[in-house]
């Protein structure tokens, strides 16, 4: 019981340093200055042969850990998609860890399986779902999307299961170029393989044609081949395009072919009802996936995956072994949804924030992020030499910096050398991301913390940075 005795003091100095650091955040550059190894070389080699006293592991958490921490829960983080993590769910995540449960059949915690489809249930009524979804949590949308493309192989040819894929037809699934590369992965790891990710075209908006859809199946129809998915997307990772998923949804019912929408980042959205209109169509959809842990302040990893035929995703994965076989007649064991036996208690999290904000101020806060997305869109407009490049229809703003008489690859090469120089000095972070061959820059908001102020300063950085890197 050694190591419960001084537990009380040695987690009210973790508790101390959580409530410093949550108040300031911005206290810490934003991206770690680290060179790589840094903290490999700050290590001993060798695990310690005897117990160490826990301040003597919480100072060097301070000294070595930290300064390599790039900070997502900084106002100022603005990459790739800006992510904050809420006090309450930091409270849920140390109960959880304290609790230590292994959500995998009902039996081996009655609450953690109840309370998944209570909050699944409570999601998905917000976003505007009907309650024909069955929600499930994962760690992150690539295993949600993994795990959707699973069930519609087995939809299309229950026989792999068996016998595998060797023998089979080519099986398609259908993207675009904006599509995130974890569908591409996943057809890679069910053996459909990488030839048979078919990239449909998009329009100027980078959404998915459905007509070239259409005509790309009935070609692959024609050769023998076996349509099996394809990949919708709410919110592009690149400009948060949203494709047209009604009428994808009528190709796909034409074609009985299975459709996944990845609405990974911008799918939370769709709780206020102006925001709705994003994932219209979706009922149309076999499977959707929204990460909570993106944009409704849940910390890493919460991804919720909804699909509207329960009973097929169960026989994709379901296979029991006997020391697992119970007599718990109508409950849910979550370990026949996926690849995964043991699972995280990720319901409580989801649980406390969607409790401690209240549908309203979690509708609230998301508004906040678009108005101040908006805002420096307006800031970008104004400003001679700069352009927004792609439509900002939630809180990710798609730009760049166009000095006069410089070509296309010069344009290019100054934006990424403005890029770096904004992110050298520590107080923003921002990342980019190319469109149609050119380097542009992109600006995410989705932090608690993040205020006008906030944006603002890396509006002044990103200026700054622009006339010290020359042309």
């Amino acid at each position: 019981m050694e190591f419960f005795e001084s537990f009380e003091d040695d987690f009210a100095r973790v508790g101390r340093w959580i409530a410093g650091y949550l108040q300031h955040p911005e206290a810490y550059p934003v991206l770690s200055a680290n060179a790589p190894g840094a903290v490999r070389a700050a290590l001993p080699a060798e695990a310690p042969e005897g117990p160490e006293p826990f301040d003597r592991v919480m100072d060097d958490f301070e000294r070595v850990i930290l300064p390599g921490i790039t900070h997502w829960n900084h106002p100022r983080f603005f990459a790739y998609f800006a992510t904050s993590a809420a006090p309450a769910a930091i409270a849920a995540e140390a109960l959880a860890a304290t609790l230590d449960v292994k959500a995998m059949l009902w039996r081996t915690s009655p609450a953690a399986t109840e309370l998944e489809e209570v909050v699944m249930n409570w999601l998905g009524r917000l976003m505007g779902l009907s309650d024909a979804w069955t929600g499930i949590i994962y760690d992150t949308a690539s295993i949600g999307g993994f795990t959707a493309l699973a069930a519609a192989r087995e939809r299309l040819d229950p026989s792999i299961r068996e016998r595998g894929m060797s023998g089979s037809a080519d099986l398609r699934v259908y993207i675009s170029e904006h599509t995130h590369s974890h569908i591409e992965k996943a057809a890679i790891a069910l053996g459909i393989g990488q030839r048979n990710v078919v990239r449909i075209a998009c329009d100027r908006r980078g959404r998915i044609r459905p007509e070239e859809l259409d005509a790309q199946i009935r070609r692959d129809l024609a050769e023998g081949k076996r349509p099996m998915a394809v990949a919708a997307t709410v919110g592009t990772t690149s400009t948060t395009a949203i494709d047209p998923v009604a009428e994808i949804g009528e190709v796909a019912r034409r074609h009985d072919v299975w459709l996944h929408v990845d609405a990974a980042y911008a799918g939370v959205a769709a709780i206020c009802p102006e925001f709705r209109w994003i994932l219209a169509g979706v009922e149309a959809a076999d499977s959707l996936v929204v990460n909570p842990h993106k944009w409704l302040f849940v910390p890493m990893d919460c991804s919720a995956l909804y699909v509207r035929d329960e009973a097929l995703l169960r026989r994709t994965f379901e296979l029991v072994p006997e020391f697992l076989t119970t007599t718990d007649g109508g409950a849910r064991n979550y370990m026949d949804y996926g690849l995964q036996l043991g699972r995280r208690f990720r319901s409580l999290k989801l649980w406390f924030v969607m409790r401690a904000f209240g549908a309203q101020g979690l509708r609230e806060r998301l508004r906040a992020h678009v108005a101040l997305a908006a805002e420096f869109a307006r800031w970008v407009r104004d400003e001679p030499e700069w352009e927004v490049v792609a439509e900002h229809p939630l809180a990710l703003v798609v730009f760049r910096h166009v000095p006069p008489g410089l070509d296309a690859a010069q344009v290019d090469d100054h934006n990424g050398r403005l890029m770096d120089a904004a992110n050298a000095g520590g107080e923003i972070f921002l990342s980019h991301t190319k469109l149609d061959g050119a380097f542009v820059l992109r600006l995410a908001i989705g932090n608690l913390r993040t205020s006008s102020a906030d944006v603002a300063t890396a509006w002044r950085v990103l200026r700054e940075a622009a006339g010290a890197v020359g042309r």
